[in-house]
């Protein structure tokens, strides 16, 4: 079977295009309130030129979701079974939140799918997802058992790193508007509250 014809430079440019411009109206407006004409509108493409690329609003979004799912599984792939336990999790807590730092068009598109209850993604969550937190809660329920860090449940201990981190970005407004700032440094503040905290919750009763 003959393979994909390759795209021209201009292809994907256009391609890269869409998909920044969905990103934004996406995470603005959601699935159910996003349209091809605003993600038409916002790439300066015309809506006949977009769908020559994407077929439908489907297929952007899960383009869109396919490639955040990549990025976002990777911080966790990077917990490593032989480093110090509690080192290896505050490190992925703050990995974590520099990705809402860094990346919060797509944590919000995320949230915004999951709260429509994963229509497009649920696949990923039930296959990917939920085998590489399967893999990596068996190793911090290990670390706990063999009493290298504290007494806790994996899945929600991992649950709570996502609440805690992601939140800076899915409720971005919120947070400004409460602490009175309109920068980043907020995410300066959460880094050092983060790790104190988490440090303690993993620290085994022994050494406390």
């Amino acid at each position: 079977m003959p393979g994909k014809i390759p795209r021209t430079r201009i292809q994907k440019k256009n391609h890269e295009t869409i998909l920044e411009a969905a990103l934004d109206v996406f995470s603005r407006h959601g699935f159910r309130g996003a349209t091809l004409d605003q993600i038409a509108l916002e790439s300066g493409l015309s809506k006949p030129n977009l769908l020559y690329y994407f077929p439908s609003k489907v297929s952007i979004h899960r383009a869109l979701l396919e490639r955040l799912m990549a990025n976002w599984l990777d911080p966790l792939h990077k917990l490593d079974p032989q480093g110090n336990p509690v080192e290896e999790i505050l490190a992925y807590v703050l990995r974590k939140l520099d990705m809402a730092r860094e990346f919060p068009r797509e944590s919000r598109l995320f949230a915004n799918e999951i709260v429509q209850g994963a229509p497009n993604i649920a696949d990923q969550i039930e296959g990917e997802l939920k085998s590489l937190v399967d893999e990596k809660s068996k190793v911090i329920r290990g670390w706990s058992e063999a009493g290298r860090i504290a007494k806790i449940d994996p899945y929600h201990l991992i649950f709570s790193i996502w609440a805690t981190t992601q939140h800076y970005a899915d409720f971005d407004a919120q947070v400004c508007k409460i602490i009175e700032t309109d920068g980043a440094s907020h995410f300066d503040d959460a880094r050092v509250f983060l790790n104190r905290m988490f440090r303690q919750v993993l620290t085994p009763d022994t050494l406390v």
